[in-house]
């Protein structure tokens, strides 16, 4: 328990989520301190560049196992589906407009990083073993989760403008956020451990100084805009708690069906219920300017995510080992 509450201290003590905290003072406090947009958007840029890159040489080095394509299966379906249940349940139980609610959605189907590194440093401490595989897999989820939420978005909206289903699909498709994001994805698999070695310093070294400044700016942004997040309510704090647990449910009983070990079965759990932070906010903010930041960031990263460190993972863990064993 106490190395369980010493870890959860150390992820919410990390440089990148102090950084947001200060942007929320910062902007709580009127301060004249401001990314310019143009920089954010670079910012965001680059964050998706290196995710991608970083997950297409991740399954480059494993190989394309039977067990990788299963797990890679599952959260992807998971990824694609689980912003459907987070969107309705949105819809119910707060008054959120649908961008808003959809960029949201959109938070639920994809990773936090963040979480799952927590997760993972669990499960060793806990003398739990978990595929090297399940960092591609990690990878494979951050982008259909994204290309649900802006389906959702963009649905209510198709009949208006008299778009076809297939001319909406090819738009999302097409959307920058979605190709840097699949296409740094491919090229990471395609180059390989050689190809890491050349970007190293770039994707890896300056990553987490990148993230630090990108999580800054988000919360200039959520603290200028609070007035957003009070639209939440009672309702979308219990959603925030809610919607992990619904999350790891789905996954443990995908990973039932999958005959997954005990340690792959909790790291897909840690996956399923944690909520992005980095890919989404960062693709959001492009494609969806009208959603509210203030709104899915408070819901991702004061909700769900500390929920996660301090009581998600140990309790996705002991799931996990309960219904497997081990």
């Amino acid at each position: 328990m106490a190395e369980m509450f010493a870890l959860a201290l150390a992820n919410l003590t990390s440089p990148a989520v102090l950084f947001f905290a200060l942007g929320v003072f910062a902007g709580v406090a009127r301060s004249d301190l401001a990314v310019p947009e143009a920089v954010a958007k670079g910012l965001a840029l680059y964050l998706m560049l290196a995710i991608g890159f970083k997950g297409g040489v991740a399954v480059a080095e494993q190989g394309l196992t039977t067990t990788l394509i299963l797990a890679a299966l599952a959260g992807v379906v998971l990824s694609f589906s689980m912003p459907l249940i987070a969107f309705a349940l949105l819809r119910i139980m707060t008054s959120l407009d649908r961008a808003t609610a959809a960029a949201s959605a959109a938070h639920y189907g994809s990773i936090s990083v963040v979480t799952f590194v927590a997760g993972a440093e669990f499960l060793r401490l806990s003398g739990i073993a978990s595929s090297g595989h399940m960092v591609a897999v990690l990878a494979l989820m951050e982008t259909p989760a994204i290309l649900t939420g802006l389906l959702l978005a963009g649905s209510g909206a198709a009949g208006g403008d008299k778009r076809t289903r297939g001319e909406l699909v090819r738009e999302v498709m097409l959307n920058g956020s979605v190709v840097l994001l699949l296409g740094s994805f491919a090229i990471g698999m395609i180059s390989g451990p050689a190809g890491m070695t050349k970007l190293e310093p770039f994707v890896v070294d300056l990553f987490q100084g990148v993230l630090a400044l990108f999580l800054l700016d988000m919360g200039l942004v959520a603290a200028r805009r609070l007035s957003g997040a009070r639209r939440l309510g009672l309702g979308g704090v219990v959603f925030g708690l809610v919607m992990p647990l619904i999350g790891a449910g789905v996954a443990l009983g995908v990973a039932v069906l999958l005959r997954l070990s005990v340690g792959d079965a909790a790291a897909l759990m840690i996956l399923s219920g944690s909520a992005s932070y980095i890919a989404v906010p960062a693709a959001m903010r492009i494609a969806l300017p009208k959603a509210d930041p203030a709104v899915y960031l408070t819901l991702s990263l004061a909700i769900t995510f500390p929920f996660n460190l301090t009581l998600g993972i140990p309790l996705y863990t002991a799931l996990a080992r309960a219904v497997l064993g081990g």
